[in-house]
């Protein structure tokens, strides 16, 4: 018989979870700009909060996995709370492959979809955008005027919430997981930017909706990353279905 090779395969499954973090290396465009505070309230599902500081982080960058695997990212965050726990909720997660599409969202229940992200830089000319069914809905644009010193590694603590669509098209499979993402960044060229937020309105990606009000930081950085997961608790569905649509663009939830 010819090899199948969509028969079982015979790696042995690990014992004792992932043995070591997914790594990564990337170059991006960091901007961190306050919005309304009623804003970030609105967009996070129980039980996760406000963080102490109406923040919005907005990322554009090309990243490198140790796999030799390349393609664009960005991240979307709004600072949050869990109880005690200060971090960032992930509002969007736009990705340039499939394999980090559905690797993050299985995983970890990133909120992640498939967009084309990039960055370019000419001399101390650099623009990240991203771009979505026809769309450049979130673009940082600016000129490299100060090389920073480079940071200590810089951790962050990002809420995810991790859920299946039930097969009969009412609800979840299951009550979703709430997950507690650690990343580690290892900065290891850090500019400052002077520059401007552009968003652009989307339909599927009302990004727009998220005003600036006041541009707080714009870097351009070049770092390797990795992360660990781990699901903390478990909520309601009811808690989860009316922010879904974050994750799937046409979500309705029926009882």
């Amino acid at each position: 018989m010819a090899n199948v090779r969509y028969a079982a395969r015979r790696e042995e499954p690990p014992t004792e979870g992932r043995s070591e973090p997914v790594r990564a290396w990337a170059k991006a465009l960091w901007a961190d700009y306050e919005t309304d505070p009623a804003i970030i309230a609105s967009v996070l599902p129980r039980p996760i909060e406000p963080g102490l500081e109406p923040i919005v982080h907005l990322s554009i960058g090309q990243v490198e996995m140790d796999s030799g695997a390349g393609f664009g990212i960005g991240n979307i965050t709004v600072r949050a709370a869990h109880g005690d726990k200060q971090g960032e909720y992930g509002l969007a997660m736009p990705m340039g492959s499939e394999a980090a599409v559905i690797g993050g969202r299985e995983t970890w229940g990133e909120p992640k979809k498939i967009a084309d992200c990039a960055v370019e830089r000419n001399g101390d000319e650099v623009v990240g955008t991203i771009t979505r069914g026809g769309i450049t809905y979130a673009e940082l644009r600016g000129r490299v005027v100060e090389t920073l010193p480079v940071p200590p590694p810089r951790e962050t603590l990002d809420f995810y919430f991790k859920f299946m669509i039930s097969p009969d098209g009412k609800g979840f499979d299951q009550d979703p997981a709430l997950v507690y993402c650690r990343r580690t960044y290892h900065i290891s060229r850090c500019e400052r930017v002077e520059g401007e937020v552009i968003l652009r309105d989307s339909p599927i990606d009302p990004i727009a909706d998220i005003e600036v009000r006041r541009l707080v930081s714009l870097q351009y950085v070049e770092f390797e990353s990795h992360q660990v997961g781990e699901i903390v608790d478990r909520v309601p569905g009811e808690w989860i279905a009316p922010f879904a649509h974050q994750r799937y663009d046409h979500f309705s939830w029926k009882r």
